[in-house]
């Protein structure tokens, strides 16, 4: 892996005709060069993105390990990820989200949901052992990299499945590496931030548990979804670092209770964990939350041509529709905006990328439609002034940092 980066940075350096040991100005590089200096970089460095809904997606779509089906993840003109488009973009390690909708803490199954989705993972990488390698550790990762594979790690969304402290470790055992501690509405473990009844006022006595168990096995701890109490009763208790795979500032999206408020990006800077920025409309721009209306007259634009939003020839419509209304879509430069954000209250080393690819729907910004898409996130940082070092880790070097402690502090 070594090799193959240093060569890869080798053309980085080439790109920017500059061969001296002085820090390169990547913002006075000419546009064009600067999106080549930017594709070197996302296939340079491992990309980790902290949660891809593919299981669900496929799921719900009666995907199935038969021959007629097993072809979908390699290339699908549906949804946003396949493996085509993963390496186009540079993606190495997708965590595959195991999502389980809150209505199973209701109706039961959700146990029974979870391992079905583990095992179409599991099953993808054995479908397609050229393509695709399960991941346990970075070091999982790192070696699958060095042989040109894309890492399928998991996480669970929504800790619904954890019955008993027990299944803490036998989901850690079936592969999963974080759990999201809740989903939409307050479960066994702790409250949701999308819900009000506020049943435990944060962690309940399982909940707690349930985190010290977590630390105890090398699982992280994921605190999106979760209620601000929730989340600083984590912090409180947790022995390691945790992770938010797929949230966003509040700051940009004022009573958006799903996103982080800067009171806890310093805590969770104070931890040393890593927010990782979701994608999804509602998650980065108060504006851009409020336009339904305009996003059906795009649909009805799109159907009336015969379109979908995933079809190549709807891009140059969906591009001028974006920029015939701005407050629609949002952008790659407000992505770069919250990791801005971020960084100002918490600090470089505790930023990351979780997109919520396949599941945010058509509310991706310009720029990052899909998983092809992350060398226009590393070109806006490199123009906002990121070096190199900075976009690594972002890219993964923050996550590598926590996950490994994780690991550690459960080894002692």
């Amino acid at each position: 892996m070594q090799f193959i980066k240093r060569f890869m940075i080798g053309v980085v350096l080439l790109y920017s005709s500059c061969q001296s040991e002085k820090r390169i100005d990547y913002t006075q590089l000419p546009d064009d060069q600067l999106r080549k200096v930017a594709d070197s970089l996302a296939h340079a460095y491992i990309i980790t993105d902290g949660h891809v809904d593919l299981p669900y997606r496929l799921k719900v779509k009666n995907f199935r390990l038969e021959k007629e089906f097993i072809g979908i993840p390699v290339q699908t003109t549906e949804g946003d990820f396949d493996y085509e488009r993963a390496k186009k973009g540079g993606l190495d390690a997708p965590f595959m989200s195991i999502y389980i909708p809150s209505r199973y803490q209701q109706t039961g199954g959700a146990k029974a949901l979870a391992d079905s989705l583990i095992d179409m993972v599991r099953g993808i990488a054995a479908a397609h052992p050229d393509k695709f390698a399960l991941a346990n550790t970075p070091q999982d990762v790192e070696k699958n990299f060095s042989e040109g594979k894309i890492s399928l790690p998991m996480g669970m969304e929504n800790g619904a499945p954890i019955e008993s402290v027990s299944d803490v470790k036998y989901f850690f055992d079936r592969g999963i590496r974080y759990v999201t501690l809740t989903h939409a509405t307050d479960n066994k473990i702790c409250d949701s931030s999308y819900d009000t009844t506020r049943t435990w006022n944060g962690l309940s006595a399982f909940g707690k548990d349930v985190v010290a168990e977590m630390n105890r096995v090398g699982m992280m701890i994921d605190i999106s979804h979760i209620s601000d109490s929730a989340a600083f009763q984590v912090l409180r208790l947790t022995k390691a670092p945790v992770i938010a795979s797929h949230s966003s500032c509040r700051y940009f999206t004022p009573g958006f209770m799903r996103n982080m408020s800067d009171d806890i990006l310093k805590k969770l800077g104070d931890n040393d964990g890593v927010i990782q920025i979701n994608f999804g409309a509602n998650f980065l721009d108060s504006v851009a939350r409020k336009n339904d209306v305009l996003r059906d007259s795009l649909e009805k634009l799109l159907q009336s041509k015969g379109l979908t939003s995933k079809d190549p020839q709807a891009q140059p419509l969906i591009e001028q529709f974006g920029k015939q209304h701005k407050e629609l879509f949002s952008d790659v430069e407000k992505v770069v905006d919250h990791i801005d954000h971020v960084i100002k209250i918490a600090g470089i080393n505790n930023v990351g990328i979780g997109s919520d690819f396949d599941g945010v729907g058509d509310s991706l910004p310009l720029g990052l439609k899909d998983v092809s898409q992350y060398p226009n996130l590393v070109f806006a940082l490199l123009k906002r002034g990121y070096s190199p070092e900075d976009i690594e880790k972002i890219c993964y070097k923050n996550v590598w940092r926590v996950w490994n402690k994780v690991i550690e502090i459960a080894e002692k």
